[in-house]
C-alpha cells in the first residue's frame, strides 16, 4: 500500500505582516525559528511553493527565494519528485534546543489538593501488566470466538455499527433490548430496555450514582472491605458526604452493624453476587434484612453484580434488584466476561433515575460509543454470550484448581492461606500478619507477576495483609513458575528486616 503524504500545516508562518514588505526574509526568518523551537523537526515536509504561495497571497517566486535560502544554510533538503524536507543532519540540533525549550516552559504554579488527590488516584489504579495472575487478561482459551470479530466486520462496515452522527445518552435501543432480556434470564432482574443506561462499565456508573443521589451531610454504607474504585469515589470525587464502613463477614454484609453505625444512611453499596474482595455470596438472611432496612428508611441499594456469571458450584441466588425493583439500582459489566477494553456496561435504574443518570453522563462522555454497542447486542441476542460465560466458566474452575494445586506444593501454609471461594475470576491468599501485602505485591510486579494487594480495600481500623490471586488462563508452566517466584518473594519479606 502506498504511504499516504502528510498534511502539511505551518502555524509559525501566521506572525507574517505582509504590509511590513519584505515577506521572503519574514518567511525565511519564520520556517527558521520553526525547526530551531521543534515545531518543524527533521524529516518534517514542506508545502509545495505553489501551494504556499496560494496560502499566503503572495508570488511563488517569494517562496522559491525563501526555500533557497534555507536550502542553501542546510536547513532544508530537497529530493527529486518528493519535495521539500527538514533537513535530517538537524536531528541532534533540533533536539537539543527542543528540550531547552520545554525546561523554559516549566511553571512553578502549584497544584490544589485536588489535583495532587487525583494525581495519587491515577498511581493507584495503575493497570498490572497481562501475566500471571492478572484478573480478566482474554488470553489461552478465554479469548472471545471469531464470531466477535465476525460481527465486527459486519457492524462497521457497512451496517448499524458504521460511522454517524451523535447517539442517544442512553445507548443502543438494540443492545438494551439484549440486555435487559439476558438479565431477565440469568439474573431474575426485572425491568423494561428505557430502564437501562449503557455505561463505559461500573465505575463510571458508581461514580454518577455518587453524584445525583445524595445531598449534604448524607451518609452512605460501603462495605469493609470493598471495591477501591468504590471508596476512592467518596474519598476524592464526592464531598459533604460521609462513608461509613459496615463490616463484611462469611454472610456477606452486617446489616445489625450498618444500622447502628448509621441507621438513616440513604444509601448502601454492596456486591451481594461475590463479595469484593472476600468472595462470598450475601445470605438470604442478610438479603431480606438490608432490603427490609432500606424500604424503612426509604435509601437506595446499589448492586454491583460481580462477577454473578462465574459460579463454580449450585445455583446463584437471584438478584437483590428482583427483590426490589424500585430500590434497587442493578449495576454489571461485560468487560470481565469478554475483555476489560471493551469498555462496556450497564445500569438498570428506577424509572425515575433514568433522566438525571443520563443527564450527568452528556456532561462527562455525552454518549457511549455506538459501534461495539451493535456488535455486542448482536452477540447476545444469537446467544454467544452465554454460550463464552459456559466456557470460560470450565475454564476458569480448571485454573483454579491448578493454581489451589500449585500454592499448597510451593508456598508454607505457616506464612499463607488460601480463601479460595467459589465463585469468580480470583482467589484470596491472606499473608501472615507480619508480612506487609503492598510491599510483596510491589516486589512481585517488578518480578512479572500481577498481583494486587487486599489491605487498600479495607479502612484503616479493620486491615488484612493478603494478595488478590487472578484466574487467567496462562499456560500451566507459567503459571507454576509465577507461583514459585511469589514463594519466594513472601519467604525474603516473611524475614525480619
Amino acid at each position: 500500500m502506498a504511504r499516504m503524504a502528510k498534511v502539511v500545516e505551518l502555524p509559525s508562518i501566521a506572525k507574517i505582516d505582509k504590509s511590513q514588505g519584505k515577506i521572503s526574509a519574514q518567511l525565511t526568518q519564520a520556517l527558521r525559528e520553526a525547526v530551531q523551537s521543534g515545531d518543524l523537526q527533521s524529516g518534517d515536509p514542506l508545502p509545495s511553493s505553489r501551494e504556499l504561495a496560494q496560502t499566503l497571497g503572495v508570488a511563488r517566486g517569494t517562496i522559491i527565494e525563501a526555500y533557497d535560502q534555507l536550502l542553501a544554510e542546510g536547513v532544508f533538503d530537497s529530493q527529486a519528485r518528493t519535495g521539500t524536507y527538514v533537513s535530517h543532519a538537524l536531528v541532534k540540533t533540533t533536539a537539543q534546543q527542543h528540550a531547552k525549550k520545554e525546561t523554559f516552559k516549566r511553571t512553578s504554579i502549584s497544584l490544589t489538593k485536588s489535583a495532587l488527590s487525583y494525581a495519587q488516584v491515577l498511581k493507584e489504579f495503575k493497570p498490572l501488566p497481562h501475566v500471571p495472575f492478572a484478573v480478566s487478561v482474554p488470553v489461552g482459551r478465554t479469548k472471545p470466538s471469531d464470531v466477535w470479530r465476525k460481527f465486527g466486520n459486519k457492524f462497521r462496515s457497512r451496517g448499524a455499527g458504521a460511522p454517524s452522527g451523535y447517539g442517544e445518552p442512553q445507548g443502543v435501543l438494540s443492545l438494551r433490548i439484549a440486555i435487559a432480556d439476558y438479565v431477565r434470564r440469568s439474573r431474575s432482574v426485572h425491568c423494561e430496555p428505557d430502564q437501562i443506561v449503557i455505561t463505559p462499565g461500573i465505575q463510571q456508573a458508581l461514580y454518577i450514582c455518587s453524584q445525583i443521589l445524595f445531598e449534604a451531610k448524607d451518609e452512605v454504607w460501603i462495605e469493609d472491605p470493598a471495591y477501591r474504585g468504590t471508596t476512592a469515589i467518596f474519598e476524592h470525587a464526592v464531598q459533604n458526604i460521609g462513608m461509613v464502613r459496615v463490616p463484611v463477614d462469611e454472610e456477606g454484609i452486617q446489616v445489625e452493624a450498618g444500622i447502628k453505625l448509621s441507621k438513616h444512611a440513604r444509601a448502601a453499596f454492596v456486591t451481594p453476587s461475590h463479595q469484593y474482595p472476600l468472595g462470598m455470596p450475601m445470605s438470604l438472611a442478610r438479603r431480606t434484612a438490608l432490603l427490609a432496612w432500606a424500604k424503612q428508611q426509604n435509601a437506595w441499594i446499589i448492586e454491583d453484580d460481580y462477577d454473578s456469571e462465574l459460579r463454580y458450584n449450585g445455583q446463584p441466588f437471584p438478584s437483590l434488584q428482583g427483590m426490589a425493583p424500585d430500590q434497587v439500582i442493578y449495576l454489571g459489566t461485560f468487560s470481565k466476561v469478554l475483555f476489560p477494553s471493551l469498555r462496556l456496561g450497564y445500569a438498570v435504574l428506577p424509572k425515575e433515575l433514568v433522566a438525571p443518570f443520563c443527564g450527568l453522563r452528556v456532561l462527562i462522555d455525552r454518549h457511549p460509543p455506538a459501534a461495539d454497542q451493535h456488535v455486542l447486542a448482536a452477540f447476545i441476542q444469537e446467544g454467544y454470550l452465554e454460550r463464552h460465560i459456559r466456557r470460560i466458566r470450565n475454564v476458569y474452575a480448571e485454573v483454579r484448581e491448578h493454581i489451589i494445586g500449585l500454592i499448597d506444593k510451593y508456598i508454607p501454609q505457616e506464612l499463607a492461606w488460601l480463601q479460595p471461594g467459589d465463585q469468580g475470576m480470583h482467589m484470596v491468599l491472606w499473608l501472615a500478619p507480619h508480612i506487609n501485602d503492598i510491599e510483596v505485591a510491589s516486589t512481585a510486579v517488578n518480578a512479572d507477576i500481577a498481583i494486587k494487594a487486599i489491605s487498600s480495600t479495607f479502612s484503616k481500623e479493620r486491615q488484612r495483609s493478603g494478595l488478590i490471586i487472578g484466574l487467567s488462563d496462562f499456560e500451566p508452566e507459567l503459571l507454576q513458575q509465577a507461583i514459585k517466584k511469589l514463594s519466594k518473594i513472601i519467604q525474603q519479606h516473611a524475614k525480619p528486616m
